[in-house]
């Protein structure tokens, strides 16, 4: 069987938890995917848990990223990146930047302001855009998980832009009658929502079932 994978793009917005939870979830699902991190998006990393993300050793601090927990905790999650393979973010001449490489489509997670403008206004300023670019003209999904509080118009007109153009807009708002009792649950009713959008199987939060009350904790 050809590798078809799924493209996960990091860009620079605050979240990077929820990007790791999309990655685990992804490949707990046996699914492949092709990993672009935005060159801001180091940044973020490196501010939210440490971790410096080296295209040199992309393979040791992948590993050291996805298995920390949401808050931060080292060795919360035994991971298997087998299945990841890593494009800088500047190789413009990478597979996923040719409509030609077989993908099943691409999750920007989490998506910056500056992503959002740039995918909408179709830029290619690297190669996370032009991933993007690519998934959207070959009518491929393209989730946008957008993080970011408050959104002005400017950026409300580059989402309705993508959701035309036939993107997903997923907004990383978590929701809290799944009962989540930790961080790691919040992060993983976001990460969940998008794989649903992706339609990629998971057990990542607790589904509603019509029932009230259900996700309450009462103490006795």
């Amino acid at each position: 069987m050809p590798r078809t994978p799924w493209i996960v793009g990091v860009s620079g917005a605050s979240g990077t938890p929820y990007a790791a939870a999309v990655l685990r979830a992804l490949l707990d699902a046996g699914e492949s995917v092709d990993l672009v991190v935005s060159r801001a998006s180091r940044l973020t990393l490196l501010d939210e848990t440490g971790i410096s993300f080296r295209d040199a050793h992309w393979q040791a601090d992948l590993r050291e990223w996805l298995s920390r927990g949401a808050d931060g905790k080292p060795d919360t999650f035994s991971v298997d990146i087998e299945a990841v393979r890593h494009w800088s973010a500047g190789d413009l001449a990478a597979g996923p930047s040719s409509g030609s490489y077989r993908t099943k489509g691409m999750l920007i997670v989490p998506a910056s302001t500056a992503s959002v403008a740039g995918v909408a206004l179709g830029l290619s300023k690297d190669l996370l855009q032009r991933a993007a670019s690519v998934t959207l003209k070959e009518d491929r999904k393209l989730i946008v998980a957008v993080r970011e509080t408050p959104l002005n118009g400017q950026t409300l007109r580059h989402l309705v832009t993508l959701d035309d153009a036939g993107a997903t807009v997923v907004p990383a708002s978590p929701a809290f009658y799944a009962g989540a009792t930790h961080i790691q649950d919040l992060v993983d009713f976001v990460a969940g929502r998008v794989l649903d959008a992706a339609g990629v199987p998971h057990g990542l939060y607790r589904r509603w079932q019509g029932e009230l009350g259900g996700g309450a904790h009462r103490d006795g």
